[in-house]
């Protein structure tokens, strides 16, 4: 037969149920044997005041005093009758009057009328009072001994009376119920408080063990921190409870971020306004530095939210170079094009027997070409750069855009990192081109590239004859996620301009856009201290980029 085991819960709802009944019941028992002890020092302290004023009262009486005097130790002697009468009148337990040598002169029992007393007399007998609980032939008792003296003052014996003891056992057994009924009604009272806490600690707990929480606690540590994705934790006061390894990486938050208030550890921007759940939606982006972050914002139900942070800028940057593979197609293509007409016009001339027309027709496209390539490298000495632009030109011509550079454009090497430059002249040059390559009836679509060094300022300056950026939309661009076009099946749109803006407050500069004169949009960002000493003069000014 299975043996029945009762031990210590395991769940801590019931753990803290029992803690408290037993922390309850034994508070309780402190404070009913606290109050139970003075109360029995107070009954034996009553007791033995009443058996001292009727010792004193006995030990005044004249008739006492003289009696001892007068007569011998007998049951029938005026001490004992008028000692009998006071006992009779006070409920004392006993009146004993005793000589100078101890000898009882009155008793409740007369058979020990005559005899020493059992208790040593000494003290009355040399003129001190005695209180104190006591053991003698009548039992325990509260008594109070007092000397006794003649009319002339002199010590002719002592009177002692007791109190029974039993009187004051039972006024203290009289006081237990009522202090009992106050003991159980706190004891009920406690343990339904303790009942309800511990439910609510169960609803909050799940039921689970200490040990289960204990190792819940380490898993969770060891998962927020293992994950690759960031994970923030906030109160209903927008509070940091928590913020993992990942996420203190992605939002460059540095130093110890828990219990401090999300203004604190991030500066004002989307990605603080997305945390915070100004920004509503699902995977929203967001740029933080160089990083391009997807976030998600789910809220709890104290009122507080978990956001969680995915790292996209590997993807993004993958997502552009598939861009750029993408336009490096539509460039090849439309050279395809460009060449597959040209080799038309060359097979007409030979068809027409004009050769030497064919020859100067090739010599002039090939030169034209290798000018273009000459002189943007002569200009850009940044490879990187100029061969975004000899793309970039390609590009424009078959959208039948003229893209040009400005009489200013002058870029030395030696300065900030050429991708930089180049995310930035790319997400800008493509911008112009969405624009104008539509192409407006009876215009001509312009879009001109200007990049220059000022004093220790690198500047780069886009512009184009498109419709332009409205006044009140000029700070509104350049935030994550906005975005007039439709987004492609592999990355999202909206970060071109913001990670524009990014790049150049991560130098200490600025980005923005202005009117053109004659209209269009002019968008101008600036890298300060990058060079020092004055710019190299600029060679003569050219135009890239004229379509076929």
């Amino acid at each position: 037969m299975a043996r029945l085991r009762i031990g210590w819960p395991r769940q801590v709802f019931a753990q803290v149920l029992i803690a408290q009944l037993l922390i309850t019941t034994g508070v309780l028992l402190l404070l009913t044997g606290l109050f139970l002890q003075p109360l029995r020092t107070q009954l034996d302290d009553q007791a033995e005041h009443q058996a001292l004023a009727i010792a004193q009262t006995t030990a005044a009486d004249p008739d006492i005093a003289a009696g001892l005097l007068t007569s011998d130790p007998s049951p029938l002697g005026p001490v004992q009758r008028q000692t009998e009468r006071t006992r009779e009148a006070t409920g004392a337990l006993y009146v004993v009057v005793m000589d100078m040598r101890g000898i009882r002169w009155s008793h409740t029992d007369v058979r020990q009328i005559g005899h020493l007393v059992s208790t040593d007399p000494s003290i009355p007998l040399h003129g001190h009072v005695v209180l104190q609980v006591d053991r003698g032939t009548l039992g325990t008792s509260a008594r109070a001994k007092v000397p006794l003296r003649d009319g002339g003052g002199r010590m002719i014996g002592a009177v002692s009376v007791g109190i029974a003891y039993s009187g004051v056992r039972d006024r203290l057994l009289a006081a237990l119920p009522g202090l009992l009924r106050y003991a159980g009604t706190a004891l009920a009272v406690g343990a339904c408080a303790a009942f309800l806490v511990s439910r609510t600690l169960r609803k909050r707990t799940h039921g689970v063990s200490v040990g289960d929480i204990s190792a819940l606690l380490s898993e969770r540590e060891a998962m927020l921190h293992a994950v690759r994705e960031g994970i923030i934790a906030l109160d209903d006061r927008e509070r940091v409870r928590l913020v993992n390894d990942e996420a203190a990486r992605l939002l460059a938050i540095e130093g110890d971020a828990e219990g401090r208030d999300l203004d604190e550890i991030l500066p004002p921007g989307r990605s603080r306004d997305v945390i915070a759940g100004q920004v509503t939606g699902r995977d929203l982006l967001t740029v933080r530095g160089n990083r391009v972050l997807i976030a998600n914002r789910m809220p709890t139900p104290d009122g507080g939210s978990v956001v969680t942070l995915r790292d996209r800028t590997e993807v993004e940057l993958l997502g552009r170079e598939l861009d750029s593979i993408k336009g490096l197609l539509d460039a090849l293509r439309a050279q395809d094009h460009e060449h597959a007409n040209r080799l038309h016009t060359v097979l007409g001339f030979l068809e027409l027997d004009m050769p030497d027309r064919a020859r100067d027709y090739v010599a002039g496209l090939t030169s034209a070409r290798r000018a273009l390539a000459e002189e943007i490298s002569e200009r850009v000495r940044m490879p990187m750069v100029s061969a975004l632009l000899v793309g970039k030109s390609a590009i424009a011509s078959e959208r039948g855009v003229s893209l040009r550079l400005s009489d200013r454009t002058h870029l030395p090497t030696g300065l900030i990192d050429a991708r930089d430059i180049v995310t930035v002249l790319g997400n800008l040059i493509d911008n112009a081109l969405d624009v104008v390559g539509g192409g407006q009836a009876g215009a001509r679509s312009v879009v001109e590239v200007e990049a220059f060094v000022e004093a220790d300022t690198v500047v780069i300056r886009v512009s184009d004859n498109g419709p332009g950026v409205p006044v009140e939309l000029r700070n509104t661009i350049f935030q994550e996620g906005w975005t007039t076009k439709a987004s492609p099946t592999h990355r999202g749109r909206g970060l071109g301009l913001a990670m524009v803006r990014s790049l150049a407050e991560r130098y200490g500069g600025t980005a923005r856009v202005a009117a053109r004169a004659g209209g269009g949009s002019v968008f101008t960002v600036t890298f300060p201290d990058i060079v020092a000493g004055p710019p190299p003069a600029p060679p003569q000014p050219v135009l890239t980029g004229e379509p076929s």
